[in-house]
């Protein structure tokens, strides 16, 4: 299932919709998608490396998009912010914690973008710093992605299409040990 999934990514990364279906995953991966846009970006430079940078902005712009509209979810929409932030498993009130003890510095871990934009909100953190914070953070780790792919694509898509299935455990892993610590720390 995991190579055809892949595969499938990669058909559609490389059809003359991708653009359009990259700023649609990046932008409600910002309210409520559980699938980071990395999952397009990433199989599109693949398949055109000439505009990993399009790519690369593309996807900043979607993403900060959706998560300006999860932010508002969070600010006005306060229920439904705790409701979308519940379905993580997580106490709103440890979220709290951990928000108001490391602010912004949450978006640059593996947290999901959305839980950040809806915490945003919620506990009215000034937009204006979550929106810059969003373009510096956001923006480096697709440009940084982009860029990585774009110099180094084929020895990488070598890499991952031989060991796909230690690759994504590998990814889940790191994830699920950066929540772990989050929980220990508080």
């Amino acid at each position: 299932m995991l190579r055809r999934t892949y595969d499938k990514l990669m058909g559609l990364a490389a059809s003359r919709r991708a653009p359009a279906w990259l700023a649609g995953v990046a932008f409600i991966e910002g309210v409520f998608f559980p699938i980071p846009p990395d999952v397009m970006l990433m199989p599109m430079v693949l398949a055109r490396r000439d505009l990993a940078w399009r790519y690369a902005l593309i996807c900043l712009l979607a993403s900060v998009a959706g998560g300006s509209t999860g932010f508002a979810v969070g600010y006005f929409l306060h229920p439904v912010g705790v409701w979308i932030i519940s379905l993580t498993g997580g106490d709103i009130h440890v979220f709290e914690h951990w928000y108001k003890k490391w602010g912004l510095l949450l978006l640059a871990t593996p947290l999901p973008y959305k839980i950040m934009a809806i915490a945003s909100g919620l506990f009215h953190f000034p937009y204006l710093k979550f929106l810059a914070a969003s373009i510096v953070i956001r923006g480096a780790r697709f440009f940084a992605v982009a860029g990585l792919l774009r110099t180094y694509g084929a020895p990488i898509q070598g890499f991952v299409e031989k060991r796909l299935a230690w690759v994504v455990s590998g990814v889940a892993l790191v994830v699920a040990l950066a929540l772990l610590t989050l929980k220990l720390v508080h």
